[in-house]
């Protein structure tokens, strides 16, 4: 099958509606062979009490896009993706701007997927670096 960047970033930009992602602003900019990537503004939307960007909306980023990125390799009409294990080392703070989100896969098994995914501000500093184990599992029926 041939890679067909636009159709995915829709694919992704279309499953993002009504979701937190929408909420928090996460919008996907770029996508390849092997990563994904999506932005999200740093704003009050996202601070914590101290003006910063919180650590739960970064790992929500990350989740986002490692998930989406996952979604990539599968067949939906036939699979899901549950995130089963996150992990965030946050080494860089934010009071504003834009954090981009770029996963880049690891692992890539018949059930389990593993991203790293690097989120940098504008600047390209690293912000966080967080892991992503996804679980492929047989798509269940949704009355269950």
């Amino acid at each position: 099958m041939e890679f067909d960047k636009e159709k995915i970033l829709n694919l992704c930009r279309n499953f993002s509606k009504n979701t937190l992602m929408q909420t928090l602003e996460i919008e996907y900019i770029d996508a390849g062979e092997d990563f994904l990537v999506a932005k999200m503004p740093v704003n009050p939307n996202v601070h914590q009490p101290m003006g910063l960007l919180h650590g739960g909306a970064t790992v929500a980023l990350a989740e986002s896009v490692g998930s989406a990125a996952s979604m990539l390799y599968v067949n939906s009409e036939k699979q899901e993706v549950r995130g089963i294990e996150i992990s965030a080392n946050h080494l860089k703070s934010k009071r504003n701007g834009i954090v981009y989100g770029t996963a880049r896969i690891v692992h890539k098994g018949r059930s389990i997927h593993l991203w790293e995914i690097r989120i940098t501000d504008e600047n390209d500093n690293l912000i966080s670096l967080c892991k992503l184990t996804n679980m492929i599992l047989p798509k269940r029926n949704t009355n269950d």
